[in-house]
């Protein structure tokens, strides 16, 4: 959560930046403008402890992929300045298996232009049109997999209100992590995405059958333009509210119906001789209009706590807990990006806010830069999710009692002798009880280069 609003902030702080150092003419704006990118080498290996028959998320298969992204942003002029991002995946090795298995969201060789923006920044307003990540609680742009979803948007900023900032935003279309995030193409065919008139609904679950999707479909759904609004205050020392809310109008499927999503977090950092101690609570809610929508059970509530230290001797932890309402799911917000305080390092988020959940998770981190190591850092993690059988259609419901359990460790490595280069190695172990044991392993390694 504190990354959305740090995304937050800095893109107003860019904003205003870019007012105070102008070019003077159109030539000086784009000479004057900034380049940057990033090269990646990632490697991933997954068994589901299932048979790869082709469908979503079955099978053992490995897949390394190089990519790059490469953004420009021109100088600002008269408040105005334009900018761009490339991004591109190409996966030389993956064989059949791999294809099939990571077709959804790995998979595919291309190019894509996911950002092609122009802002304007008029006092302490900023105005953001065009192809854009997005970060925040109930619209975010997930960057985990190598090419980072985008939204076609226009977002509003304001900060006139001391201690409080302003969001508004309008979007009509998204770009997924491949051709085949929607499973509209075989995964052997997978490409790079293109923007379309529809979205990720995390927290739909990744099943779809009861909409008439086959079995193993994707939580993608159409929609006819995407409304929120958010606000950010911080007027109360140590403590930072948030609340934010989205409307998605004609949802797919539902002979019109609409969604309506719903967060609100507050923050408190009590600053202490030897550390911080946090305090988090947070509400997520959906709500729907029309009665086949309803009929799919998504008008669910979600509550969360999270009690936590950190800089304690270059040690954080932390304890969260969240809960869900009996037979209605929690539609988490668009795109893959929205997160809970229990969501597991690399299983996600959706896992948690199923019909039934409740979810707990104990997290240690160290920072080895304390005994000399600078740049090192791990984190490790415990997830326990019991989820209660549904005896009607739910989308992200269990049709049997289940109880998964994950055991997560993160290493990263910002390598001193070569400035903008980071190594990290995820890994996951999990185990999901139901009317049968399936055992899951996730590995993820990543080199990237920043420049």
């Amino acid at each position: 959560m504190k990354l959305v609003k740090l995304s937050v902030a800095a893109f107003v702080v860019a904003g205003l930046a870019s007012s105070l150092f102008a070019a003077d003419t159109l030539a000086d704006a784009f000479k004057n403008g900034k380049v940057t990118g990033e090269l990646r080498a990632w490697y991933f290996d997954r068994d589901t402890d299932d048979k790869n028959d082709g469908t979503l998320a079955k099978g053992d298969a490995d897949i390394f992929s190089t990519g790059l992204m490469l953004s420009y942003v021109t100088d600002s002029l008269y408040g105005l300045s334009l900018g761009t991002t490339f991004q591109g995946n190409y996966a030389p090795f993956a064989n059949s298996d791999a294809k099939n298995l990571y077709a959804t969201d790995m998979y595919g060789s291309g190019a894509v232009l996911s950002e092609a923006y122009m802002t304007y920044t008029l006092g302490k307003t900023t105005a953001k049109v065009g192809r854009q990540f997005i970060a925040s609680p109930l619209v975010n742009s997930s960057g985990s997999r190598m090419i980072k979803e985008a939204f076609q948007a226009a977002v509003l900023i304001n900060t006139d209100i001391p201690n409080t900032t302003l969001v508004a935003g309008y979007s009509d279309k998204f770009q997924g992590r491949t051709s085949d995030y929607d499973r509209s193409v075989d995964g052997s065919d997978s490409q790079m995405p293109s923007f379309k008139k529809e979205a990720v609904f995390y927290g739909a679950g990744t099943s779809r059958g009861s909409l008439g999707s086959p079995a193993g479909a994707s939580n993608v759904f159409g929609f006819d333009g995407a409304y929120t609004a958010a606000v950010i205050n911080k007027s109360i020392t140590n403590v930072t509210l948030t609340g934010q809310y989205l409307f998605v109008n004609d949802v797919e499927g539902t002979n019109g119906g609409d969604a309506n999503v719903f967060y609100a977090e507050g923050n408190y950092a009590l600053p202490l001789s030897s550390m911080k101690l946090l305090l988090d609570a947070t509400y997520r809610g959906s709500r729907t209009s029309n009665a086949t929508f309803d009929s799919f059970h998504a008008e669910g509530d979600m509550y969360q706590g999270r009690v936590g230290f950190s800089e304690l001797a270059g040690f954080k932890a932390s304890f969260a807990y969240s809960t869900v309402s009996d037979d209605q799911s929690v539609l988490l917000g668009a795109g893959n990006g929205p997160t809970t305080y229990t969501a597991p390092l690399l299983k996600g988020a959706e896992a948690t806010s199923g019909a039934g959940t409740d979810a707990y998770k104990v997290e240690v981190g160290y920072d080895f830069s304390k005994v000399g190591v600078a740049g090192l850092k791990a984190l490790a993690q415990y997830v326990r999710i019991d989820q209660d059988k549904v005896t009607t259609v739910v989308l992200n419901g269990v049709a049997a009692d289940t109880e998964s359990t994950y055991f997560e460790g993160q290493i990263s490595y910002d390598l001193p002798t070569i400035k903008g280069l980071t190594l990290s190695l995820e890994y996951e172990d999990g185990k999901v009880e139901a009317a049968s044991t399936k055992n899951t392993s996730d590995m993820r390694f990543r080199a990237n280069y920043k420049f």
